[in-house]
């Protein structure tokens, strides 16, 4: 199994800098006890310096992590507040039968209400849904909505 760790990144900031990304390392954590042999993504861990990047090399991570987003086989994201490029992730990985668990307060947001195959408010609540055993139904396709 491979997750996409997808989550808001930039969000509606408009200065040079980003929203504290501690959530990913709780994500991974979580994951990684529960799936250990199944590998975590992480696109931030990859590119921590993003924003830095000229428009270029930008646009090539963008897409790219568009593509990977369709190609796992799950994708997690994030979502406290409304993220862009997560939405698009979540869309590709959608139209591409991938599975999609949210973890967002937004749950009658429609992006993530009708894209994903469960949604939990917060962290705590994933890693229940998590280590309940709920997340390997779903993976297995015995499950859906958190």
């Amino acid at each position: 199994m491979k997750f996409f760790l997808a989550g808001i990144i930039q969000g509606s900031i408009t200065e040079d800098r980003i929203h504290p990304q501690n959530y990913r390392e709780r994500i991974k954590d979580i994951l990684h006890r529960n799936f250990p042999q199944d590998e975590v993504y992480c696109p931030i861990e990859h590119h921590p310096q993003s924003l830095g990047y000229d428009e270029a090399l930008g646009r090539r991570v963008f897409i790219k992590h568009i593509e990977m987003a369709s190609e796992f086989d799950c994708l997690v994201a994030f979502l406290p507040e409304a993220s862009m490029g997560t939405a698009i992730e979540m869309w590709v990985a959608s139209c591409n039968a991938r599975k999609i668990v949210s973890i967002s307060p937004m749950a009658e947001n429609w992006t993530i209400k009708f894209l994903s195959d469960a949604i939990v408010p917060g962290i705590a609540e994933f890693e229940e849904f998590v280590t309940s055993g709920r997340m390997k139904l779903l993976l297995d396709g015995k499950d859906s909505q958190g």
